[in-house]
């Protein structure tokens, strides 16, 4: 890594040296190289080490380094792809979809998932009605990429029964073959900025608070919402692409949230 006085800037000192570093780990360093240490790269930029610390932290959280302790500061690898494209038109839990089945329960929902479930409906849907809530995680070569919460009323699951399976993956299996029974009229999905409450941290390897990207989706029939899904996805690792092929872009460059 080459030595790069910083001169003045309009732009914040950290996030210059930011910028400086990510050329640098572009060009110098390899995935899994460990950074020269705090003190000898201040002194190499002429920097403070606090200035350093917010652009390795920056760094960090852009997914560009990983700390690891006993290690030291790291070149992350290489994001991996995952697909959640809008040309999808599956019911969650079909073959393929790369899902896997965490636990299932009845809750009752948040206003938000509420309002999300009645929108379409002949029948308004209130908070004090139970859904059937599925949590599922993705994971692609071996790292946890994203965690979901599945909200299902009983209304689209009337075939579910009470004692078949009643807790655990069991019942989650059970919640998804119901509802692959009703007829799929279509979905729309969005995409928001949000932060990893502490069960979804806890499954994506992250602090609570964490950013992370909400992803949205609403399943219909032609009597109106059948299934609400907010799926949580690292912010540090996703670059969301929707195009003809379905594919979700992972990659280094820079990138109204529903309650769950």
């Amino acid at each position: 890594m080459g030595t790069k006085q910083l001169e003045s800037v309009p732009e914040p000192k950290y996030w210059h040296l930011k910028t400086v570093l990510s050329e640098a780990l572009d060009q110098d360093f390899a995935v899994g190289e460990v950074l020269p240490n705090e003190r000898e790269l201040a002194a190499r930029f002429g920097v403070a080490r606090a200035t350093l610390r917010q652009a390795l932290e920056q760094l960090e959280l852009e997914g560009r380094l990983q700390r690891r302790r006993g290690v030291g500061t790291t070149v992350a690898p290489p994001r991996v792809g995952v697909a959640v494209g809008s040309t999808q038109h599956d019911w969650p839990g079909e073959a393929g979809d790369g899902w896997q089945l965490v636990d299932a329960a009845e809750t009752l929902p948040s206003a938000a998932v509420a309002k999300l479930l009645g929108t379409a409906s002949n029948v308004p849907f209130g908070t004090d009605q139970t859904v059937h809530t599925v949590r599922r995680t993705r994971v692609t070569q071996g790292q946890v990429v994203a965690a979901e919460l599945l909200y299902v009323p009983g209304s689209s699951v009337p075939g579910l029964s009470g004692i078949d399976a009643p807790a655990g993956p069991a019942r989650a299996r059970a919640v998804l073959r119901e509802l692959q029974r009703l007829v799929l009229e279509g979905q729309d999905r969005s995409v928001e900025l949000g932060s990893a409450r502490a069960d979804d941290a806890k499954e994506l390897d992250r602090l609570p608070g964490a950013p992370v990207l909400l992803v949205t989706t609403r399943f219909f029939t032609a009597d109106g919402t059948a299934a609400v899904s907010v799926a949580t996805y690292r912010a540090d690792t996703c670059r969301l692409t929707f195009g003809d092929s379905g594919d979700v872009q992972i990659s280094h460059e820079p990138q109204t949230r529903v309650a769950s």
